[in-house]
């Protein structure tokens, strides 16, 4: 099986369950909150783990409770964190998640320790990357640091995987060229190209986005599914099977951790996607980040039911 680094976030969640999001100037009560272990690069580390693929982790933590809590619940899904960033000065990151009755949810991020992956650690832990097959890179360490990794390891001839979130506005054309695979949500496909109404022409977005230099666009479609542009103007729609939905926190991060695990075990992309799909569908079912994210036995028998 190929390897696979992840690039990016480590955060504790704080998670709150409401009846409805608050709106602006507008205080509730919540009954309690839960602690779980989160981050997108985090989250996507852990299922890549849990699904059976040889993982490393790069990002950085605090020395603090948090941090060491993010370490153990890596080490349990099989994650190497050798060459983890501990930062004295700043703490580890934090994101405050609502979540509503339907499983929506609003997330804020704070970035802390996330900051301190600079280009400098990407310089002291080049190795991992050019022994490493699979980059998976998101937008919650800084920019500068994303294009940097992303760039090197395609000089090094890997296959280097985006989801683009936080969604931002001002990513560089420079950056797409270096992708292989663009992972975002229906949401972030709008905000990438400006256009709020970019999810109702998939084609048009996706190819918008593949002449910015993506060589393969996946759009998430949450419950409706996904859409894929290919490398060769191929386009597939895939459709999810309708579950109660409990909890979308880690959905996205697990979507394309299964989607690096398909294409690690030398599956092609559509059938990397198809068992994408069997363990977001699993994950949405369930509360919490990482705590969320199925065994790779867990998901068999969830296939085996069908």
């Amino acid at each position: 099986m190929k390897k696979i680094t992840v690039v990016g976030s480590l955060n504790m969640d704080l998670v709150v369950d409401v009846k409805d999001m608050p709106h602006k100037g507008e205080t509730i009560l919540a009954d309690q909150y839960e602690m779980i272990p989160g981050g997108k690069g985090a989250n996507q580390a852990y299922a890549v783990g849990m699904l059976g693929g040889q993982v490393t982790m790069l990002g950085a933590i605090g020395n603090d409770d948090y941090g060491k809590k993010l370490c153990r619940s890596l080490q349990s899904a099989g994650v190497c964190i050798d060459h983890l960033k501990v930062t004295e000065n700043l703490g580890t990151g934090t994101a405050i998640i609502i979540v509503n009755e339907q499983g929506e949810n609003s997330i804020i991020v704070i970035q802390g320790a996330n900051k301190a992956v600079d280009t400098v650690y990407i310089d002291e832990n080049m190795e991992v990357i050019r022994n490493s097959d699979i980059i998976i890179l998101q937008l919650e360490i800084p920019l500068e640091t994303v294009i940097y990794t992303a760039k090197k390891a395609k000089e090094l001839n890997k296959m280097v995987i985006l989801d683009p979130a936080p969604a931002r506005y001002d990513l560089p054309d420079e950056l797409f060229k270096y992708v292989d695979l663009i992972k975002p949500n229906e949401t972030e496909l709008g905000i990438l190209l400006g256009d709020r109404n970019a999810k109702e022409d998939l084609y048009g977005s996706s190819e918008k986005i593949k002449k910015k230099g993506a060589k393969n666009v996946l759009v998430t479609l949450g419950r409706y599914g996904s859409y894929l542009n290919d490398l060769d103007g191929n386009t597939y729609r895939f459709y999810s099977q309708d579950v109660p939905v409990v909890d979308t926190t880690a959905a996205g991060d697990s979507f394309i951790a299964a989607v690096a695990v398909g294409l690690a075990k030398g599956w092609n992309i559509l059938s990397s996607i198809k068992f994408a799909d069997k363990v977001a569908t699993v994950v949405v079912t369930r509360k919490g980040a990482q705590s969320s994210i199925p065994s790779l036995q867990e998901v068999k028998g969830y296939l085996s039911q069908e």
